[in-house]
């Protein structure tokens, strides 16, 4: 008789009420059997090791260890990893790869939020709504004559295609805009498809009025945005950052922001979180959030619901929607 499968939950327990409310971790247990009950945080205590040695996969999140060497070998039965968050890049050691074990990242169920993000922010950096705001805020109520900036022929740049590009690039065609997007990994077929043209980095700089980031941090991309970059944008453009800080060079957008002539919305910063105080907070055209694009509060629950259906669809021995493979790891965020 063959024995039931064996599942850990590992991440912070404050965190998985909502990745896993009552209903879905019902859902949960009809499919395995999870050891122990409670989440795991440490799998160095002594009866974490206990339940190791008989998991066979492993339900993961924020705050869950990393998946290294000793790990493994405490757990030889542990065939796949499910996580309920985004990038596993921080979880896994090469161990990992290396045993062949199964990967599964709730990515994908993380790109909406951050996407429908952007989208507003673009529409907002259309109607320059931030210096508006502070202009207002000041005494000055503008006229008609005096509106001059709205969103129709708008153009858009979108730095990478990523999975979060891709769902952000044919909802602003979809609307109107006109789109370029720089990616290495796209051709011009496969750009206009997503409703776009492509072009390089510094052209899509050049002629941008809103440049939306959406690539991986890898060391190619390391300060992609640049002070050469930022000056080749068009005087009252913005610069919208929901991907990872260090795309940007922070103090040279400091610079650019501060004379005036661009814009910026930054949900990600280098360093994050930025410090106190720091000259960017007190800037009239910079609106700078704390990370709050991607999943938060009731809309966490996508994640557990994407790494159960990932977990079933493994047991049922259909193809992962969100199974990674360490060939894709230099690309991917």
């Amino acid at each position: 008789m063959r024995q039931p499968i064996r599942a850990m939950v590992a991440m912070w327990p404050e965190i998985t009420a909502r990745l896993l409310p009552p209903d879905l971790r019902r859902r949960l247990d009809g499919l395995v059997t999870v050891v122990p009950d409670t989440p795991v945080t440490d799998f160095a205590v002594a009866s974490a090791g206990e339940d190791l040695a008989a998991t066979d996969v492993l339900i993961t999140g924020w705050g869950c260890p990393p998946v290294d060497a000793a790990v493994l070998a405490a757990a030889p039965r542990l065939t796949a990893i499910f996580h309920a968050g985004g990038t596993v890049k921080p979880l896994l050691t090469e161990d990992a790869w290396q045993r062949g074990i199964t990967i599964s990242s709730a990515a994908d169920a993380g790109a909406g939020p951050v996407a429908d993000f952007t989208l507003a922010v673009v529409v907002l950096a259309g109607k320059r709504a931030l210096p508006a705001a502070r202009r207002y805020a000041a005494g000055h109520f503008p006229n008609h004559a005096q509106r001059v900036d709205g969103n129709d022929g708008r153009v858009v740049g979108v730095i990478g295609a990523s999975r979060i590009g891709r769902r952000v690039i044919p909802r602003l065609a979809a609307a109107g805009y006109r789109v370029l997007v720089s990616d290495p990994y796209l051709d011009p077929a496969d750009a206009a498809a997503l409703g776009a043209e492509l072009v390089d980095v510094d052209e899509c700089c050049r002629r941008a009025g809103i440049l939306s980031l959406h690539a991986p941090a890898i060391p190619a991309t390391r300060h992609l945005i640049d002070a050469r970059r930022l000056a080749l944008m068009p005087d009252g453009a913005t610069l919208i950052n929901t991907a990872r800080g260090a795309l940007v060079d922070t103090e040279a957008l400091t610079a650019a922001c501060a004379s005036g002539r661009i814009d910026a919305v930054l949900d990600v910063t280098d360093p994050e979180p930025l410090p106190p105080g720091h000259p960017l907070f007190s800037l009239p055209n910079v609106l700078i959030t704390p990370h709050v694009a991607g999943v938060q509060g009731s809309e966490l629950r996508r994640l557990g619901d994407f790494a159960v259906d990932e977990l079933e669809r493994f047991l049922l021995g259909e193809p992962l929607l969100g199974q990674v493979h360490r060939a894709d790891l230099p690309i991917l965020a």
